[in-house]
């Protein structure tokens, strides 16, 4: 299974949803850097399950157990390895779809793949829950961005068919502004979203919605042309969160409604920089940061874990069944997807930033 991510660091992956633990070791970090695992802990609560009326009802600490690389508070040089001990597991939940893999799950696939030999329960290797040692290695990195100025922060622009239209400052984003409980800049529209996902979950259904990104402090001169690009390399791992289907960076798709002189961001002085009057491009021209705010959306489905009844097919007899799923899930996973969205540019963009000390 390919779960490494990374250039000058290596990110990795490991463990299952209803395992003893799942984990991550990250590799290349220098030493001497700081870590407040308070701060830590604080970003890792924000993504635990259990804590609301939007989430699933299983309910883990989330506290990472570190194994090597930090000592006294600082980062050592050697592989950063840390786990999380799943403590709530129910995997006789998922005994009735051992052969009946569920629709909008990895379950089919991974049984081509893998030939039977993958731990399906709880989704296994392809879990949301797999997400929780992600943050961990994304929020040492936001740490360490911020202590070179660089700030990261998400916010939730809809869910299903509700939408928050506010515009934030183009140069600073107004990341200060976002609340950390449900991420919305209108509490008037935060309540519509809620009851949005009240009425999926009445249903025993679910929705999705869209997650905004921004990182601004990020100096010009990160990132490649073509194929080493800053859209490609956050995109490659935000397509690595569960329930990922779109990444757009500035305008995006909107850009294809405007005109090129609507579209191009004009330069101008300030003090010792060159800044843009505009941000349609997302902070990114040519691959490369241009010094603007990063910014960009990622589309999240619906979670496709619901309660009503839905077609499949028996893989041992080849019928064509009904399966309803039980178990504890989201019927959002929008709000909890937010930090998740947070940590994955924080390890891109710190990734890019490594690089681009180590040439000057």
């Amino acid at each position: 299974m390919s779960s490494t991510y990374g250039n000058m660091i290596r990110l990795s992956i490991f463990g299952e949803s209803h395992g003893p633990a799942i984990g991550m070791t990250l590799d290349g970090v220098p030493a001497g850097l700081p870590v407040d695992l308070d701060q830590l802990q604080e970003f890792l609560n924000r993504r635990a399950p259990g804590q609301n009326d939007w989430s699933t009802p299983r309910r883990e600490e989330d506290r990472p157990e570190f194994l090597s690389g930090i000592l006294n508070g600082f980062t050592t040089g050697a592989p950063i390895a840390a786990i999380i001990r799943n403590t709530n597991t129910r995997s006789g939940d998922y005994n009735n779809l051992k052969n009946c893999p569920r629709p909008g799950h990895a379950d089919y696939t991974a049984q081509v793949k893998y030939r039977g030999f993958q731990d399906a329960a709880g989704g296994g290797h392809f879990s949301g829950r797999l997400t929780a040692p992600l943050c961990i290695a994304g929020g040492l990195c936001r740490q360490w961005l911020e202590n070179e100025g660089v700030r990261i922060g998400a916010r939730i622009t809809s869910i299903g068919e509700v939408f928050d239209n506010y515009q934030p400052d183009q140069l600073d984003c107004e990341l200060d502004q976002i609340p950390t409980d449900f991420p919305v800049f209108d509490p008037a529209v935060a309540r519509k979203m809620k009851e949005e996902i009240a009425r999926a979950r009445e249903m025993g259904d679910s929705v999705g919605g869209v997650v905004e990104c921004y990182a601004e402090g990020v100096p010009a001169g990160l990132g490649e042309p073509m194929f080493g690009g800053m859209e490609s390399r956050i995109a490659q791992i935000v397509y690595g969160i569960p329930a990922v289907k779109g990444v757009e960076f500035g305008a995006g798709e909107f850009a294809t409604f405007m005109l090129g002189s609507q579209n191009n961001d004009n330069f101008f002085p300030c003090g010792d920089e060159i800044k843009t009057t505009t941000n349609h491009c997302g902070g990114i021209l040519g691959g490369i940061t241009n010094g603007m705010p990063i910014i960009f959306r990622a589309a999240i489905k619906p979670t496709p874990s619901i309660s009503k009844q839905q077609q499949t097919v028996n893989l041992e007899t080849g019928e064509v069944t009904t399966i309803q799923i039980k178990g504890r899930h989201d019927p959002c996973i929008v709000p909890r997807a937010v930090p998740v969205i947070e940590a994955a540019a924080a390890i891109a963009i710190f990734d890019a930033w490594l690089e681009f000390r180590a040439r000057r």
